[in-house]
């Protein structure tokens, strides 16, 4: 354990209650979300064994990716928009904009009529700048229907917390997590 993760844990490690807060906060994360709070569970799990169920720790994991995920979709491309043309946020804006547009144009590129399906894996493939926030965004920039995008985003936690579960089961928790 290093770096953030070890200030998550010092944070958040006094009871188990605690610990599943910690993990909720940490999903909710952008950038971090679930790659990064299975990690933080994995470890909670190993120093408090039979207080932290991982199983749970898992459900609290997904509720807190998908939290933001209907305020993405109905906001976050008013609030970039409207923000882009200001002169202290707007490169930020204009950024994350971007990388929304970017993100939306290679899946739509590469998926065709298979948008569906192409959201569902960027946001399963756990890796940097993928996941529920940046592929919600896109989904909203792509203009695709709010319960096909979430569907599809859902799908794709799922799949994505069973990638980095396995990965944090064979020892590489470290190198996917928040740690370093």
């Amino acid at each position: 354990m290093s770096g953030i993760t070890d200030h998550i844990v010092q944070a958040f490690s006094s009871n188990t209650l605690t610990q599943y807060i910690g993990c909720f906060i940490v999903s909710m994360i952008p950038l971090i979300e679930l790659r990064g709070a299975i990690p933080v569970a994995y470890v909670f799990e190993g120093i408090n064994p039979e207080g932290f169920n991982l199983l749970l720790g898992y459900i609290v994991i997904a509720i807190g990716n998908m939290l933001p995920v209907p305020v993405i979709f109905f906001f976050a491309r008013k609030v970039l928009e409207w923000g882009a043309d200001k002169k202290v946020i707007g490169p930020f804006f204009r950024f994350c904009l971007e990388k929304g547009h970017k993100a939306g144009e290679k899946m739509q590129s590469k998926a065709g009529r298979g948008l569906f399906v192409a959201l569902m894996l960027f946001v399963g493939i756990p890796l940097p700048g993928t996941g529920a926030w940046t592929g919600t965004l896109a989904a909203s920039l792509l203009d695709m229907k709010f319960k096909e995008s979430i569907v599809a985003v859902m799908c794709g936690v799922a799949l994505a917390g069973i990638i980095v579960g396995v990965l944090c089961t064979l020892g590489f928790g470290a190198w996917i997590g928040i740690t370093g």
